[in-house]
């Protein structure tokens, strides 16, 4: 398949969406099966993903009345970096499939938001390329690989295109089974590059009959015996602020913090271990556990700025979209993903008004009832 610029149309009714779920629509619309099935599908059954939404929406609000909410702001921000909102790109692999500016038009939209972008390591596009679209707004996340030095090598490039923190995705020691992809037998199209992740030519080499070719590429590259100790290596090769995202409980994050790194709670979008618990519902032992020693980030589930809302009234320091960013970059590109974050930022500044409170610093659990 290629992939058309947005029409006219197609971009007026991105403009006249009012939330993600209509966006989600229009992504969806604009998109073939093979990448359809890549960024929706979730690891078998799929209970982790729905939960991740789910279980937002079963926390209730306890909002206060009286109070002046004529100037609320909602900036804060992530490691020294300030946010207009307390909303970033989590990372994900192959934007391309949705829009042939891939990871360029992404790393705009959110540096024109005052947001954050992580490039996943398996991106379409060259981490130089996107560093400069993001203009000093850009993460970069990383996979250990078999071979150190191809992973030394991406931590260098990273730092050198100034790349501000290193996010380590610790979750996926082998891929889940996402079985929409072994189905239709995910291929990316030969057009695509990996430039942070193999040659074009490794990935035609384990084109199949049947499952998927990500899978075996994956497999062939990670290291599946990363464990606590490699993280010392690992910050010796940079002075970056190190992330580990994938921590779903308090006793992880209690030895993230002893190794140095900041806490990102990720269920891989429930692309990973199905029945593991939601991001949300994790998130309370681990700001428990980490007691303001790190910052904390969330993904997985959010949809409404009520959801930020209550993300950081239980420890997290900011949220992270995947899917949603995915869907506005198929709407529209630049102007899907940039569609997105408004709409987002948006909701969580009239939340945090019918809430009763004027800025982040007042969002505590007091907010919630669950």
């Amino acid at each position: 398949m290629t992939l058309t610029f947005p029409t006219e149309e197609q971009l007026n009714a991105l403009q006249q969406a009012v939330n993600l779920s209509e966006i989600e629509a229009l992504g969806r619309a604009r998109l073939d099966q093979n990448a359809l099935d890549y960024y929706a599908s979730g690891a078998n059954d799929g209970h982790t993903h729905h939960a991740n939404r789910e279980d937002f929406s079963r926390i209730r609000l306890r909002p206060r009345m009286l109070t002046d909410v004529s100037d609320v702001q909602t900036g804060t921000s992530v490691l020294g970096l300030p946010l207009d909102f307390p909303v970033g790109i989590a990372p994900s692999a192959f934007h391309g499939l949705a829009h042939p500016d891939a990871e360029l038009a992404t790393a705009r939209a959110a540096a024109g938001l005052g947001s954050v972008m992580t490039l996943s390591t398996f991106s379409n596009t060259p981490i130089e390329d996107v560093a400069r679209a993001a203009a000093g707004r850009l993460w970069f996340q990383l996979y250990l690989y078999r071979d150190r030095e191809v992973s030394a090598g991406l931590v260098r490039r990273a730092e050198a295109a100034g790349a501000r923190a290193l996010v380590l995705t610790v979750d996926t020691p082998f891929v889940g089974r996402r079985e929409a992809n072994e189905r239709h037998r995910f291929n990316l199209p030969p057009h695509l590059q990996v430039p942070n992740a193999g040659s074009r030519e490794a990935l035609a080499g384990l084109e199949t009959q049947s499952g998927s070719q990500l899978v075996r590429h994956f497999q062939g590259l990670v290291d599946p015996s990363l464990s606590w100790r490699d993280l010392d290596w690992l910050k010796s090769l940079s002075g970056l602020p190190v992330i580990l995202k994938g921590i779903l409980t308090a006793e992880d994050a209690e030895l993230a913090v002893q190794h140095g790194c900041h806490v990102w709670v990720s269920n891989h979008g429930g692309r990973q271990l199905d029945t593991a618990v939601s991001t949300i519902a994790a998130l309370p032992e681990i700001a428990d556990a980490v007691a303001g020693r790190a910052e904390i980030y969330l993904d997985g589930g959010i949809s409404r700025g009520t959801d930020v809302l209550k993300a950081l009234a239980l420890g997290a320091r900011a949220v992270f979209l995947g899917r949603p960013a995915l869907w506005g970059l198929a709407a529209g590109g630049e102007d899907g993903v940039r569609r997105v974050l408004e709409l987002l930022k948006g909701e969580v500044r009239l939340a945090l008004a019918l809430s009763g409170k004027q800025n982040l610093e007042q969002v505590g659990r007091d907010l919630l009832k669950m």
